[in-house]
């Protein structure tokens, strides 16, 4: 299997939004895309394949070196090299990368998320970036034009996943509500993630699940505006009004609030085929 077919069933398998948002992008951008996606797969699951938080920090700084090394020759890692190609073919920016590689060290601990605006501050510079790198690749004239719409985007989607992932995280003990949303639901993060949930617990939830939805709706306003080229990059967000719906629905500390595959690939192609408007 070569390098680009690697990274293809890597993001089929690990993120599957963003493989089949890639798939409505032009047939020459979609390895770039993929390589993005790969590369945010990859450092997001970090924490799950170390023991201890120092060996996930050694793995960051190892993908940081290899983006920072001389353009010639491969690494060997097929993630990488197609990452470093994109880099190259479309000239983004390193910085971007280096910065969500900074912001991936947060996952490896289990130190609360300090308070809303740290938390933003966090989906802007995974998910935001993710939507702003893929833009370039799309449109590099467009993209700079929306980098706000951008932010809402992946605060939303982010922030979904998430809540979404609520019994993974408290299982391991950590904890991405903000403390200070917290604070006023009456816990504390190590209350949050202990214990069987009570009526506190589905008040935090509730809270952050609004704090996504307001995100969500900022989006909304704007995307009307999404010019179709920028359509792929923005696509992994479709799904996230049913995410939260099923969070709202369901109890999201012991399921994994996810939709159908089908359903999942109908709001996609709404979106793909007609835009926000």
């Amino acid at each position: 299997m070569d390098a680009a077919a690697h990274v293809a069933s890597l993001v089929r398998g690990a993120d599957p939004d963003r493989y089949l948002a890639a798939l409505y992008a032009p047939a020459d951008k979609r390895r770039a895309l993929l390589a993005l996606a790969a590369f945010n797969a990859e450092i997001a699951s970090v924490r799950d394949r170390v023991r201890e938080p120092m060996a996930g920090e050694i793995r960051l700084q190892w993908w940081r070196d290899a983006i920072a090394a001389p353009a010639d020759g491969a690494t060997g890692n097929p993630v990488t090299d197609e990452l470093r190609a994109a880099i190259a073919a479309y000239g983004l920016p390193v910085a971007a990368l280096d910065a969500m590689l900074s912001a991936r060290i947060f996952d490896l601990y289990d130190d609360p998320m300090p308070d809303r605006t740290t938390l933003e501050g966090y989906c802007g510079e995974t998910a935001s970036a993710l939507i702003q790198l893929s833009s370039l690749v799309l449109d590099p004239g467009a993209a700079p034009r929306h980098a706000e719409l951008a932010g809402h985007a992946g605060c939303a989607q982010a922030m979904a996943g998430m809540l979404r992932s609520l019994p993974v995280h408290r299982g391991r003990g950590q904890c991405f509500l903000p403390r200070d949303l917290l604070a006023a639901a009456g816990l504390t993060a190590e209350e949050f993630v202990a214990g069987a949930p009570g009526e506190a617990h589905r008040r935090a939830v509730d809270a952050m699940t609004a704090l996504a939805r307001d995100h969500f709706a900022a989006f909304l306003r704007g995307a009307g505006n999404l010019p179709a080229t920028l359509r792929p990059a923005y696509l992994p967000v479709a799904p996230a009004g049913r995410y939260l719906d099923r969070v709202e629905r369901g109890d999201p500390f012991t399921e994994l609030a996810g939709i159908s595959a089908l359903a999942r690939q109908f709001v996609m192609l709404r979106r793909a085929l007609g835009g926000w408007r």
